[in-house]
């Protein structure tokens, strides 16, 4: 189970590593290719589609084909997207080839997911997600390095061969997935509904179940954050700041290390704190941070992007841990789809309305509009915690 796990983290690189790329070169896309700043928000909503689309069929795939080959088949997806985003000659081919990525991208998170939040502890959930962090600091960094020289599509290709490397071993590591994808949970103590395993349950009653709707609104409201600082965070800092495209994207990569830095931290800390406390905790850190980005010097903002991260580290896995310990392990692959999809749809719509409101406004409003967002997700996690009591046990 160790080497299967090393593989799993290993692939969880390869969904962080395409994320941070657009926001970060989007700066220079817009200009190369004549588009307003603005646009950016149109093109973020057409990759949500198939991001969050493909996470809310993931289950029967999942169901019917393996962890393993849905893993696969989506890395490739991915690296064969990015390679043809660094040859788009327009928008509507690096659009097109987004899709693609973004197809791989969905199935992935979904998949992994479920697959560790039912196989391992939460210590190995939070790391998970570090691994998407780690994936999601680098790549900034090397987008960073083909900046400078204006070429952001060698940076779209450099990654591009990084994920063909990850496909490669996902592949090879098949024979491990087909030997774990049939044996029975062996995390936590989950609750189990006898009438799940007899009968179908439709979508609606599931979505329906105590704490599905304000669950899934809790982590659209965290996404809403996420998305924000990945998409805009350095639009904000070149419009807002002043700063220079290549730093700017420096910056951000301190945002996604802060993120990389609060799950390996909350991993270890999961071992004697439950979930819901790990996102209380984090949501403060993170509501700090957001005041601190505000605030118009250079060292706050430093501190401010670092301190948003960290905050942000334990949220997302956290919340997805608890989904079988929630709603139980029969319907946990569905659900947890179903959370990731509500989740990524509120944060790309908000974020495409975000785009277009600061190019006409100002990016100035970005830390105010954000300190409200984790206000809202604060109110609604309570409430989720509130309609699940009965149901959660300590992760």
């Amino acid at each position: 189970m160790v080497l299967l796990l090393v593989v799993i983290y290993i692939t969880f690189i390869s969904l962080g590593l395409p994320d941070s790329l657009f926001g970060v070169a989007w700066p220079l896309v817009h200009l190369d290719f004549g588009l307003p700043e603005s646009f950016g928000s149109l093109y973020s909503i057409i990759i949500a589609f198939s991001t969050g689309g493909v996470s809310f069929f993931a289950g029967p795939l999942i169901k019917k084909f393996g962890t393993g080959w849905v893993t696969a088949v989506s890395v490739i997806l991915t690296a064969i997207g990015l390679l043809g985003i660094s040859f788009a000659p327009n928008i509507y081919v690096m659009i097109a080839c987004a899709i693609v990525s973004g197809l791989g991208a969905g199935a992935i998170d979904t998949g992994l997911n479920n697959f560790v939040s039912l196989h391992y502890k939460a210590i190995h959930m939070n790391w998970l997600h570090c691994f998407w962090g780690v994936g999601v600091t680098v790549s900034p960094l090397i987008m960073s390095v083909f900046l400078k020289g204006g070429e952001w599509k060698m940076g779209y290709r450099a990654v591009s061969f990084i994920q063909f490397g990850i496909a490669i071993i996902v592949f090879i590591s098949l024979f491990l997935w087909r030997k774990y994808d049939k044996r029975e949970p062996e995390s936590a103590v989950y609750v189990q509904d006898e009438q799940v395993k007899k009968e179908k349950i439709s979508i609606k009653k599931m979505l329906l179940s105590p704490g599905v709707i304000t669950g899934i609104l809790s982590l659209g409201f965290y996404c809403i954050v996420e998305f924000l600082m990945g998409t805009w965070g350095a639009s904000y800092l070149v419009n807002a700041r002043g700063m220079d495209v290549d730093k700017a994207a420096q910056m951000v990569s301190i945002y996604y290390g802060g993120i990389m830095i609060g799950r390996f931290i909350s991993g270890i800390v999961s071992l004697k704190v439950n979930d819901k406390n790990l996102i209380r905790g984090g949501a403060s850190i993170l509501l700090l941070g957001v005041i601190m980005l505000a605030i118009p010097n250079e060292i706050t903002i430093y501190i401010g992007m670092l301190l948003i991260g960290v905050g942000c580290g334990p949220i997302f896995p956290s919340t997805l841990h608890s989904v079988p310990l929630r709603h139980g392990a029969e319907l946990s692959t569905y659900v947890t789809g179903y959370y990731m999809t509500g989740a990524y749809t509120i944060g790309f719509l908000t974020q495409v309305v975000f785009g277009y409101v600061a190019t006409a406004l100002s990016f100035e409003i970005m830390p105010y509009i954000m300190i409200c967002i984790v206000g809202i997700m604060l109110v609604l996690v309570e409430v989720t915690n509130k309609k699940t009591a009965k149901e959660i046990v300590n992760g």
